[in-house]
């Protein structure tokens, strides 16, 4: 019971996370609230998870990772080089995800990113709308939207650990239990 709340708090995380990306692609803001809503969430999920299993050790990795990303990543918001709300979402982050899904997050992070990377380089590789919307929103700004790849490697992440989570329980027989 405590395993099918976590994940559906996980699922709810997963519209959010898409609506930030787009938010963040349009018009480069990411919300408090929706990073705040985003942080209760991946608490909340964290504690069941930690109460059913009797284990406080995912939830501490978890904030240490958050609390870690956040000094490290304060200084380029400081120097201009990462925006406030990418800091905000990359240190809640790990408190939804949880701590054993942080080097799949850091592989789709690193995938999403240079993916990011090569079509700002390139954006002849756009489709025609998305490449004029592309380029006008760049001739504006001058910036890159980066909640985009952190979006995309969070909601990955999560979809990767609801389906590991239900192959688990299915395996196990606790769905059939539920039956």
């Amino acid at each position: 019971m405590l395993l099918g709340a976590s994940l559906l708090l996980k699922a709810l995380a997963i519209p959010l996370l898409a609506r930030i990306a787009w938010v963040d692609f349009t018009t480069q803001k990411i919300s408090n609230q929706k990073v705040l809503l985003l942080l209760c969430m991946g608490l909340g999920s964290l504690l069941l998870l930690s109460v059913q299993s009797g284990s406080w050790w995912n939830t501490g990795l978890s904030a240490l990772a958050g609390l870690l990303l956040f000094v490290l990543l304060f200084p380029f918001w400081a120097l201009r080089k990462v925006g406030a709300g990418d800091v905000k979402l990359m240190a809640v982050v790990p408190l939804l995800i949880g701590g054993s899904g942080l080097v799949v997050f850091c592989v789709l992070l690193l995938i999403f990113a240079l993916a990011t990377a090569l079509i700002v380089k390139n954006p002849f590789m756009l489709p025609a709308g998305l490449f004029r919307v592309y380029v006008q929103h760049l001739d504006r700004k001058g910036v890159v939207p980066f909640g985009v790849p952190i979006a995309l490697a969070t909601i990955c992440s999560i979809a990767f650990h609801i389906y590991e989570s239900l192959m688990l329980a299915s395996s196990s027989g606790v769905l059939q239990q539920l039956n």
